[in-house]
């Protein structure tokens, strides 16, 4: 019989651990969805902030589910907003509703799809958030960081969305910087924030990408990673252009899933 996946967390009576593969994938607890306990979504949860005021409905669509932290979050912030979750491992979601279940009427809705079919049925100019937070163990998925996936998400994301990435890497990103330079062909405004020891190459880490046709809260970004509990380095305009470089896009057939995490190196997720 396999080990359950989702598990209480010892230290925190009520709250769930999501752990797929011996790596937590989410944390969750359902009575206080605000608390998001990975520095990675407080800073996801930034984005969709500033985005728009708290209270305003919204429409996000979620590539990747496991415990839907995120989702929770949106849905006790922003009550009312239709969300579309592609999580194509129907056990898990089984699990996690049994378990930890989900608010009445949270409009959340949950596709036992994959992203790139997911999204390939949605309608156009659908989504004011898009939020990609899928890893098959460790690793990105090589079909979530192509050109043509990155069409795609632009065609289902209004003028104004934002389109969030969180991915894993390390310096000198010469995978994330493949990612960004395809984001770059769709998208005019591109951000990433990654905790100090990660862009400095001390440390395997989380990476969260932003990016929208019409701009991006950079201001609110910076003032949010400087009072965060795990301050953090937003990388926009000319500073990004630098650590892109010349970097090539990922093309369908011939990408790569995110790196793996060297051993002693392990991001927190």
């Amino acid at each position: 019989m396999s080990e359950p996946r989702v598990v209480p967390d010892p230290d925190h009576p009520g709250a769930w651990f999501v752990r797929v593969g011996g790596a937590d994938q989410s944390w969750v607890d359902p009575d206080d969805p605000e608390h998001l306990a990975f520095d990675y979504m407080q800073r996801i949860a930034h984005h969709i902030d500033a985005h728009a005021p708290r209270g305003e409905r919204l429409r996000v669509v979620h590539i990747g589910g496991a415990g839907l932290s995120l989702a929770r979050y949106v849905a006790h912030t922003r009550p009312t907003s239709p969300q579309i979750v592609c999580e194509p491992d129907e056990t898990l979601t089984a699990e996690v509703r049994e378990t930890i279940g989900l608010p009445r009427n949270s409009g959340i809705k949950v596709r036992g799809v994959d992203g790139r079919a997911g999204v390939r049925a949605m309608p156009d100019d659908y989504a004011d958030i898009v939020i990609v937070d899928a890893f098959v163990g460790a690793r990105v998925p090589a079909d979530l960081v192509t050109v043509e996936f990155f069409a795609d998400l632009r065609r289902i994301a209004r003028p104004d969305a934002q389109v969030l990435l969180n991915v894993t890497d390390m310096h000198p990103f010469a995978w994330t910087r493949r990612l960004v330079s395809g984001l770059r062909i769709y998208f005019r405004h591109v951000a990433l924030s990654t905790e100090s020891s990660t862009l400095k190459g001390r440390r395997f880490g989380n990476v969260v990408i932003g990016a929208s046709a019409t701009g991006l809260p950079i201001q609110h970004l910076n003032r949010a990673a400087a009072g965060a509990p795990f301050p953090y380095r937003v990388v926009s305009g000319e500073h990004l252009t630098s650590l892109v470089g010349g970097a090539q896009p990922f093309h369908d057939g011939a990408s790569d899933s995110s790196p793996a995490p060297p051993s002693g190196l392990t991001a927190f997720r």
